[in-house]
């Protein structure tokens, strides 16, 4: 099955697979320093992002979202290596009105028509309903190890599932896992390229342990669970209120519903600490530190990473070992 590949948690897996190809949202590896086609100050998961899509041949399509700006703009160099298998889709950053809602919606549609163009089918709406109740029992699976694996392999697990969502998600062995006990955690912050899950290692050696992943490629990047009446009755309306009315983002405009997401989470999890993980040059999550310190009451590290990860992690494992000193 020919393969659409993304990165934006806005984009449905079931809607790409409605129409017969195989959804892949993936997590780029570090590219290191320096620029892109000769721009610099670009973020390093975008850097990335663009070297991963340019370099796989094998990609049908590739679909980039309007989410921030570095991506928008992104999708102008992956048009120019990549033509004609590039799609940018608008996602709305305010979500509070109906013009919102038919945006997103009418942008499902617009996506339709390339992924037709591009060789897929178009689905009904009984091929639609099966394939999101089949996403949504693999999904509520994978949700369910949270607290049987470790915080790396739980968050591996959800990042696995994204990429390969469509396949057998297989079995996880949760039996002989030695859990590290230590200070409960939340690391909040956009998404994690690759090799940053080693940040989760580097916590539980310093004595702490993730019981929230609230970056866009944990659990904040899940959509809602699917009402089964409203899927039967109107399945592509229901996945777009399970993706756009229901995953919360520090772009959206209000971004209230981060913060009730939030204080829901960290209170039901009895979160001790927060993990402030952002990217240098991301503009969207570096402005919501600051007010993030000011509405928590919780202590507040923030990590910020340039993409080499042998260059910065010395410097964040020392700076997460002296923030678990102080919770202690």
């Amino acid at each position: 099955m020919k393969k659409i590949i993304y990165t934006c948690p806005y984009v449905p897996a079931e809607w790409i697979a409605a129409h017969a190809f195989c959804p892949s949202r993936i997590i780029p590896k570090s590219s290191g320093g320096g620029s892109v086609a000769g721009i610099e100050g670009i973020c390093p998961y975008v850097r990335g992002f663009i070297d991963a899509v340019t370099g796989d041949n094998d990609a049908c399509g590739i679909v980039v979202t309007t989410v921030c700006d570095q991506m928008r703009r992104a999708a102008d160099i992956i048009r120019d290596r990549c033509g004609s298998r590039t799609f940018l889709m608008n996602v709305p950053n305010t979500w509070h009105s109906v013009a919102s809602e038919k945006l997103y919606a009418d942008e499902l549609k617009r996506l339709g028509r390339f992924l037709i163009q591009r060789g897929g089918q178009s689905p009904s709406a009984g091929v639609l309903a099966e394939i999101m109740l089949d996403y949504d029992t693999k999904r509520r699976t994978i949700q369910e190890l949270q607290g049987c694996l470790t915080s790396r392999q739980y968050s591996e697990a959800i990042a696995k599932f994204n990429r390969e969502g469509n396949k057998d998600i297989g079995t996880y062995d949760t039996c002989n896992t030695q859990f590290t006990k230590g200070i409960p955690l939340a690391i909040i912050g956009g998404p994690l390229l690759q090799e940053d899950f080693e940040i989760f290692d580097v916590i539980e050696d310093c004595g702490g342990s993730v019981v929230l992943d609230a970056t866009e490629t944990g659990e904040r990047g899940m959509c809602a669970e699917f009402d089964r009446r409203r899927l039967r009755e109107d399945p592509l309306t229901e996945l777009c209120c399970a993706y756009f009315g229901s995953i919360v983002d520090a772009s959206q405009r209000p971004n209230s519903k981060l913060y009730r997401w939030l204080k829901r989470e960290l209170a039901d999890r009895d979160v001790r600490g927060i993990i402030f993980h952002r990217y240098v040059w991301c503009d969207i999550w570096h402005g919501e530190l600051r007010r993030l310190k000011e509405w928590t009451e919780l202590p507040v590290l923030d990590v910020d990473s340039t993409g080499d990860v042998e260059t910065h992690q010395p410097r964040i494992e020392n700076r997460i070992r002296a923030f678990l000193e102080i919770l202690e």
